[in-house]
């Protein structure tokens, strides 16, 4: 079946906003993890454009690369390495306005300026990680935070 995203323009709210009910429409009734995790990266990369979105699915005792939209990255991240490894430990999202201020930041690309990072929760152990990064510095808040939650919730259910 194909699927049109609709583009909108406006506040970073208005955008989250119109993008929401597009991302829950192609993820409702796929029960597969792999498809839904790689058409949510497409939606929020062709919407905002950003450098890198992609995830990070915790197998065993490292987050191990999972669908993602942008250049290659690093395969493997053991917990508490780097900002994804860190919001793998701590349970809790990260804003990043410079990488480059971050101690221990992984470098898995040098144009990679600012990150967010979303955990994905369930039964209160982080299963996933949502990991963004942008070219450009200061790029992501608290906006951003709320809005890729509420994307991440989305699919909390399907990872098992």
């Amino acid at each position: 079946m194909a699927e049109d995203l609709i583009i909108s323009s406006g506040t970073k709210a208005e955008q989250y906003e119109t993008l929401l009910p597009q991302i829950k429409a192609l993820i409702e009734g796929e029960p597969d993890l792999i498809a839904n995790l790689a058409n949510i990266t497409g939606a929020l990369k062709e919407q905002f454009g950003w450098f890198w979105v992609g995830f990070y699915i915790v197998r065993q005792e490292e987050l191990v690369l999972g669908p993602f939209q942008g250049p290659v990255a690093c395969t493997r991240i053991r917990k508490g390495k780097g900002v994804c490894g860190s919001s793998w430990e701590s349970a809790i999202a990260i804003i990043v306005p410079d990488v480059e201020k971050f101690p221990g930041h992984i470098a898995c690309s040098s144009l990679s300026k600012s990150e967010i990072v979303i955990p994905v929760i369930r039964n209160n152990t982080v299963v996933a990680i949502l990991d963004v990064d942008s070219a450009t510095l200061n790029t992501f808040d608290s906006t951003d935070q709320f809005y890729l939650e509420r994307i991440v919730d989305m699919i909390e259910w399907l990872c098992r």
